[in-house]
């Protein structure tokens, strides 16, 4: 089955490039590399890379011809981002979001498996957050997604395609490089790597919902393979830390690191835990929980990452 990766040279669409090509699926990624790095399909030769960006729609439908399935990754992402760049972050993650529906639309596609992120709900009302909590968003990042997924959703009502919207929490693993708009364990990672000091921002009693990269690549294919699955479903690990439980996970590897505390930063919410009973029933999602190991993993690539340059 050939599907079509858009956003796949990035941190998570590599990862899904990567258990997808396990599984034989013939890939087309299309990127424009803003984010995403050609050395993360080095390990996929089989993986045809498209350069191109969402918001150019006669090369995205041209390379969506023949395509099943779109597996829509490509995204401004980072609510502190969106703040400085409101309008391009609404040009990539609405705009665009439009012209890959209208690719699927032309190329007769089957199904649009769309990447939305837990920004969209905003401080939470109540916890566990379910798939049914209000969406208030509190940055343009957050609005964007959410219009990206009502666009996402409405296709699916008016056109014979199924369309899966997947709720994002704090998604951490291998090939995430340090992002200094608000990727925690990147930052932490590369910080301490240089012997530099980390700075928490709040008291550290905020607390977070970090998923395995890992499973959230399951969590697109066991979509993309479920027959007539339409819907919005979070994918988070089920379960919060505080970032101070965090700090105390890095300190296992780096026992003198120094840490700092600064005042809250403007758009980041303070407490967040998604409910993920829907993914577990409808399509056997069962994700694995952040530890003191996982952080190791992680630094381990991250080490060997720098180690290259």
């Amino acid at each position: 089955m050939r599907v079509l990766v858009t956003g796949g040279a990035g941190f998570i669409g590599s990862n899904v490039v990567k258990l997808l090509d396990s599984k034989g699926y013939d890939i087309i990624v299309y990127d424009n590399l803003s984010t995403g790095y050609e050395k993360n399909l080095a390990p996929y030769p089989h993986v045809q890379l498209i350069k191109g960006d969402v918001r150019d729609k006669d090369k995205l439908c041209e390379a969506g011809r023949k395509c099943e399935i779109i597996f829509h990754l490509a995204a401004s992402v980072g609510n502190i981002k969106s703040l400085k760049n409101p309008r391009e972050d609404s040009e990539i993650n609405v705009t665009g979001t439009l012209n890959v529906l209208e690719c699927a639309s032309k190329n007769k596609i089957k199904k649009v498996i769309y990447s939305s992120s837990a920004a969209l709900f905003g401080e939470p009302q109540y916890s566990p957050i379910d798939e049914k909590h209000p969406s208030e968003p509190d940055s343009p990042y957050g609005v964007s997604k959410m219009a990206g997924e009502k666009h996402v959703l409405c296709f699916g009502q008016i056109y014979d395609i199924s369309v899966v919207s997947l709720r994002y929490f704090n998604v951490y693993g291998t090939n995430q490089r340090y992002d200094a708009y608000g990727n925690v364990i990147p930052i932490f990672a590369t910080l301490l790597l240089d012997s530099k000091s980390i700075t928490v921002y709040g008291d550290g009693n905020q607390t977070r919902d970090f998923v395995d990269v890992e499973d959230v690549a399951v969590a697109n294919v066991l979509t993309a393979e479920k027959k007539g699955l339409s819907g919005k479903f979070n994918i988070g690990s089920g379960k919060s830390i505080t970032i101070n439980e965090l700090v105390d996970m890095f300190k296992h590897v780096f026992p003198a690191a120094k840490v700092n505390y600064s005042p809250p930063r403007r758009g980041e919410v303070i407490h967040s835990l998604a409910k993920i009973d829907l993914a577990k029933q409808n399509f056997g999602y069962n994700p694995t929980k952040i530890n003191t190991k996982k952080i190791e993993k992680y630094i381990i690539w991250l080490k060997s990452e720098t180690a290259k340059k």
